[in-house]
């Protein structure tokens, strides 16, 4: 039946790959997830899912666990370097939910993972499966994997990150644009500060460099930090490098004691190259297509990277339920739905001015719903007039 769902094989198992392939299978489709990792493993990091995130992780009935794990910050701070100023203070706890539907959280990656893995079955997930073909013969797509297993699916879903295979064989290379500067991450005990007092969620903002700190578990009890700093000649773009934790407090050494203390409580620090991509002019072929870091990565300045693989995911999977089996043509509207916001999103983000000073785009971040944004293409709302009258 033309109607009937697609199979769909989904690359990489990260926070992308889980959400599409968990909301695929709430939906009734068939779905295997293909990660080349042996196994997950719990490296430090934190990650913000704000209201636009979470609003599609509540459809997948997640949002009561991840509650119970992450924290709601009060809201937002924005501090000069120096002095501690506030420059901005962004609402966000009970305030932000009442405005844009659904709670901010912030809490380790690892947790969000764990969560979004509990949503897969469990014999879905293929480890060990790292790409290293991929063709299209006319009647499916079919792959083919290092250890020499091969697969087949009518839809292919590469949310192989950065990296992405699915994207350098559909489109050839497409080379990362480094900014110059290093991210450096840890995570620390709470008890590890000695009693400093916290924000809940604060950036610092220095000239050249900036730190965001908050906490990762609703007991207060982990915290996160991550900072960037100029080094130009720096190009590893490795999500488990560690770097130098001298050298990351020594980059912070200008900046208030309240961070100077947080720095010295860390004890373990990972480094990599922050880099971003230009727009991508097209996001499929036939029946595959790339979504998430494999489409549009961002810099880490407003956390919205996993957001906006999280907003894919859903419009993704709304864009499969309308095809009427024209899978091809329901991947470009997705592509076409989605291309605007995500680069909006990757130039502001390049930018890092996001809420130093001011409201500005936070509606346009935060108030975004993927699940009912209107699809490219869809019938635009209709109005019952009468001549020399209003609409009714």
């Amino acid at each position: 039946m033309p109607d009937e769902h697609p199979r769909v094989a989904v690359i990489g198992a990260g926070i992308g790959g889980l959400t599409v392939a968990g909301a695929l299978t709430a939906r009734g489709f068939p779905v295997q997830v293909y990660e080349q990792a042996s196994a997950f493993s719990r490296i430090g990091a934190g990650i913000q899912q704000s209201a636009n995130a979470v609003k599609v992780l509540r459809e997948l009935g997640l949002e009561p666990t991840l509650r119970a794990r992450g924290f709601v910050p009060a809201s937002f701070v924005h501090r000069a370097a120096g002095t501690g100023e506030v420059t901005n203070d962004i609402p966000l706890g009970a305030r932000a939910e009442g405005r844009y539907g659904a709670p901010y959280l912030a809490l380790h990656r690892g947790d969000l993972h764990d969560v979004l893995l509990a949503a897969v079955p469990a014999g879905a997930i293929h480890r060990g499966r790292r790409l290293v073909g991929l063709e299209q013969p006319g009647d499916g797509v079919e792959l083919a994997f290092a250890d020499g297993s091969r697969a087949r699916a009518d839809v292919v879903v590469g949310a192989d990150g950065v990296h992405s295979l699915v994207r350098e064989t559909l489109f050839g290379p497409h080379e990362l644009r480094f900014s110059g500067k290093a991210g450096y991450r840890a995570t620390l005990p709470a008890s590890a500060l000695g009693g400093e007092r916290l924000d809940d969620n604060t950036k610092w903002w220095g000239p050249d460099r900036h730190l965001i700190v908050y906490y990762l578990t609703a007991a207060r009890d982990e915290v996160y930090a991550m900072g960037t700093v100029p080094e130009p000649d720096f190009d590893l773009e490795s999500w488990s490098a560690k770097g130098d934790v001298d050298v990351f407090c020594a980059a912070f050494a200008d900046f208030h004691p309240t961070v100077r203390t947080l720095l010295g409580s860390v004890p373990l620090v990972h480094k990599w190259a922050l880099a971003d991509r230009d727009p991508l002019p097209r996001w499929s072929d036939g029946d595959v297509v790339v979504m998430g870091d494999a489409a549009h990565p961002m810099m880490p300045h407003m956390g919205q990277g996993a957001a906006m693989a999280v907003e894919d995911a859903a419009v993704l999977v709304r864009c499969l339920e309308a095809a009427a089996g024209d899978w091809s043509g329901a991947l470009r509207r997705f592509e076409e739905t989605r291309r605007a916001r995500t680069s909006e999103m990757q130039a502001i983000s390049a930018g890092n001015s996001f809420a130093r000073t001011g409201k500005d785009a936070v509606d346009f971040v935060y108030g975004y719903d993927a699940w009912t944004t209107p699809l490219a293409g869809a019938p635009a709302p209709t109005t019952t007039s009468t001549p020399g009258g209003n609409d009714r």
